[in-house]
């Protein structure tokens, strides 16, 4: 099997650790060898949050390269927009369809771009879904991560209830239930 790369991209504070816990746990126990990164901008003041989760046969280097990655998670539109060119041609982008406002636009020195998810459409395969709206309904908006970790889980080729024992065995005990739940929101989309 060839290495394959995905990279998680998000806002400090959305949940992109669990996520690369939960991603690494999942090709860990498929027996893959695995290379965590992560690359925090401001993470706790909002900032832009970066990990990356390669997994094959034999992985030397945890860093992914432009143009390579075969899964784009993005926590939040703007960061799927600034972390487009790392998508490999046939890769897929699974975006939470959020807006938060990166310190620049809340300062009035930039503008948050319109139609993001439209204009990554133009050249990308892109699954998008108002994770929060959904973590809501279940009523907890902490677990929007894990219905996107589901969404994501279609696109990659691990069984279902494998995802499920990673889930129970990733996040805090007294969160297994809420999360199993959401990760099934995001699988059945």
């Amino acid at each position: 099997m060839e290495t394959k790369s995905i990279m998680i991209v998000g806002v400090g504070g959305q949940g992109t650790l669990l996520t690369s816990r939960i991603l690494g746990g999942i090709t860990t126990s498929a027996g893959y060898d695995v290379k965590l990164s992560e690359v925090h901008g401001m993470a706790q003041r909002g900032g832009s949050v970066v990990t990356f989760v390669r997994y094959g046969e034999s992985v030397h280097e945890p860093i992914v390269e432009e143009g390579c990655a075969d899964v784009l998670i993005a926590f939040e539109r703007l960061e799927a927009l600034r972390y487009a060119h790392f998508l490999k041609k046939d890769g897929v982008i699974i975006v939470n369809d959020q807006r938060i406002d990166p310190m620049p636009v809340v300062t009035g020195a930039m503008e948050y771009p319109e139609n993001i998810i439209e204009n990554l459409e133009k050249n990308h395969k892109v699954v998008a879904v108002d994770a929060m709206a959904e973590a809501k309904k279940l009523g907890n908006s902490r677990v929007f991560n894990t219905i996107i970790v589901g969404l994501a889980a279609k696109h990659m080729n691990f069984e279902h209830d494998e995802w499920i024992n990673v889930i129970k065995n990733t996040v805090p005990a007294k969160t297994v239930d809420i999360n199993v739940q959401a990760f099934e929101v995001g699988y059945n989309l």
